[in-house]
């Protein structure tokens, strides 16, 4: 099984998983969600980052352990550890942020100093609206053009992800201030109602169907290195969040099989179509 998708630790697993783990205790879960624009998803307490949530991205608590939170996250199932204090109530989001960034007011005023940053794909619940705002659950006010309702995907994810260049690189990133290639696909394919897991290997495995080496590239194909993985803008060009620019940056594919392979990291390993 793997660690990354498996709701279990030393001391607690999530129930209906009796036939698979070991645990002292099965629990059901407490729904949740993150409180915070963005927060890390952790391997340990205190350890590494694997990914992020975003606000209002739901999470399953299974333990609360020194001021830690072990579960798992809704949009993909990964399991870890965050910061027990990011956390708040689950609630029924109707919206998503679906511009690259917003921020979030206290009052239906444009000049009002605002109370924090949202990242695309941050869920919020939408209670009512106030001239050019809407209001949230909490109170917040949000600008109408930036929130897109959940029910109401994107039709490409490509443009999803293109409204992400620039963005810096940070492995292990979900967000606007920082997002790695999985990140960036999971971003694109999620607001385009397509499920994603949230590393490049699960990616690889889950998503799409193989195509035989050569087959022309298409809008929204996806190409796989061992630990990476972009998306085709069209038959000669890519977009993918990288460390070579350290950002998310368009390239052209036959180059970067060709860098990509003479640094080191080996050749092309798939080419799917969704």
């Amino acid at each position: 099984m793997d660690r990354r998708l498996t709701p279990a630790n030393a001391r607690v697993a999530l129930e209906g998983w009796q036939d698979r783990v070991s645990a002292p205790r099965f629990v059901p879960g407490e729904p949740g969600r993150l409180t915070r624009p963005v927060a890390d998803l952790l391997a340990e307490p205190g350890g590494r980052r694997e990914r992020q949530l975003v606000w209002g991205d739901p999470f399953t608590v299974l333990e609360r352990h020194q001021g830690f939170a072990f579960g798992q996250s809704g949009k993909d199932g990964y399991v870890g550890y965050i910061d027990e204090a990011a956390l708040g109530p689950a609630i029924d989001a109707t919206h998503r942020v679906a511009v690259p960034a917003s921020h979030a007011y206290p009052a239906p005023d444009m000049k009002a100093h605002e109370v924090m940053g949202l990242s695309f794909g941050a869920r919020l619940r939408v209670v009512s609206a106030s001239g050019a705002f809407f209001e949230t659950a909490e109170g917040y006010f949000v600008p109408k053009p930036h929130l897109r309702p959940l029910n109401a995907p994107f039709a490409d994810p490509v443009t999803v992800a293109q409204m992400h260049f620039g963005v810096p690189y940070l492995w292990g990133g979900n967000s606007v201030w920082g997002i790695d290639c999985s990140g960036l696909v999971q971003a694109a394919l999620l607001a385009a109602g397509i499920a994603c897991p949230g590393d490049s290997d699960m990616q690889q495995a889950a998503l799409g169907r193989a195509l035989p080496p050569g087959t022309p590239p298409e809008r929204g194909d996806l190409f796989f290195w061992k630990g990476h993985v972009a998306l085709a803008v069209d038959g000669e060009t890519m977009i993918h969040a990288n460390a070579y620019s350290m950002s998310v940056a368009y390239e052209p594919i036959a180059d970067a099989c060709a860098r990509i392979e003479a640094q080191g990291d080996g050749p092309l390993t798939a080419h799917k179509r969704l």
